[in-house]
């Protein structure tokens, strides 16, 4: 027998001997026999019990697998039934291994309710208050263009529009853009979203107007028209809450890890390991930044 089927049948015993007491007097219809073994019954409930280990989808389906389980409880049984008659409750491997899941388990439940007693709906709403400060209604536009290389072709799909042609239909026909497909919209965005010359124009017009004079960018040329203006809203508590619970968590750990270091005597005789040296620039000049960090977006990666 290989040693991943030793280990799939360890956790599946694990779970079986979690399994829950039955209470006495429990009606049979709600929890019928489903084998015996040995004149011990097996109940429903244990069966079930000893499949919480598997995948959702599995449990999901448990009416469906539920043979295939009676089965696999009916051999864990025999086997933890002849492990126990064999004597090694004393053996010194076995209580090294219950003692190092016990380390393990007392370590993770005495964590789980150390966060538990700080990590309160409380405390969250607390810090969601703190990120709604931070993080404000922020001001964004719902907006098309036009893209086309020269300020002459701009000045072109400017006079079209002025002349009574729908946006939309100049900018299917003329815009080298992605968004051209799409009558050159950008849907909605905040300042920070865009180039800034692009941003600038767009947030200094209403809704409906067009923009008077081409707008530049290292992209090209640009028609704007704003279709709406609104303040975006931060998302809602139960939208962060995961976040903000993950920051929680992370924090108190760390601040628990540190005062712990801080009162105890540690010495490691392992050195810590050795640092990468930075890796050279390319020769004949420096490396080249990350796409985006030099602070400028492409107003068609917006509307893709």
């Amino acid at each position: 027998m290989k040693s991943h089927t030793y280990v799939a049948l360890a956790l599946a015993w694990a779970a079986l001997a979690a399994a829950p007491v039955r209470a006495e007097g429990e009606a049979a219809a709600e929890d019928p026999v489903l084998a015996t073994v040995n004149g011990e019954e097996v109940r429903r409930s244990e069966v079930v019990e000893s499949a919480r280990s598997l995948p959702p989808e599995y449990q999901a389906q448990i009416d469906q697998i539920l043979p295939a389980l009676v089965e696999r409880y009916v051999d864990l049984k025999l086997l933890g039934d002849r492990a126990e008659a064999s004597g090694l409750n004393d053996d010194p491997e076995v209580k090294e291994r219950l003692a190092q899941l016990q380390e393990d388990v007392v370590r993770e439940v005495y964590l789980r309710r150390y966060l538990e007693e700080r990590v309160t709906d409380d405390a969250l709403q607390a810090r969601y208050q703190d990120f709604l400060k931070k993080n404000p209604p922020q001001p964004e536009v719902h907006a098309r263009h036009i893209l086309v290389p020269t300020k002459e072709e701009a000045e072109k799909a400017i006079s079209e529009i002025n002349s009574g042609k729908d946006f939309s239909a100049v900018a299917t026909e003329l815009s080298k853009g992605g968004s051209a497909q799409n009558g050159g919209d950008l849907g909605y965005f905040v300042k920070d979203d865009m180039i800034p010359e692009f941003a600038e124009a767009a947030f200094a017009m209403e809704p409906g107007q067009v923009s008077k004079e081409p707008v530049e960018t290292q992209f090209g040329w640009h028609v704007i028209k704003v279709e709406d203006r609104r303040d975006r809203q931060p998302p809602s508590f139960e939208e962060v809450k995961p976040t903000l619970e993950g920051e929680a968590q992370q924090e108190i750990v760390t601040a628990l890890l540190k005062e712990l270091r801080e009162g105890a005597e540690i010495e490691i005789a392992t050195p810590p390991a050795p640092v990468p040296a930075p890796a050279a620039p390319a020769e004949g000049g420096a490396a080249t930044p990350p796409a985006g960090q030099d602070g400028t977006t492409d107003p068609e990666a917006e509307a893709q």
